[in-house]
């Protein structure tokens, strides 16, 4: 993956806390431990996404897949 360097300014605590979790996660860098955090932001981003494409679903839209099939076992 190409990555591109840039500059960012925390806060104090938050740049404790980068360096903190670096030490007890084993990171290379400050930058792997913001990469981890930005990739968790994205997921949680994607699931918010996900669950309100789920509740978009027209329900008579199962029924019209279904084409008259029943739950039973053939």
């Amino acid at each position: 993956m190409q990555a591109e360097k840039v500059s960012v300014s925390l806060p104090t605590t938050l740049l404790e806390f980068v360096e903190s979790y670096k030490a007890s996660h084993q990171c290379r860098s400050r930058s792997q431990v913001i990469e981890r955090a930005l990739e968790l932001l994205r997921l949680q981003e994607l699931e918010v996404a996900y669950r309100e494409a789920a509740q978009e679903v027209d329900p008579v839209w199962d029924v019209e897949i279904a084409d008259g099939l029943s739950d039973e076992t053939w």
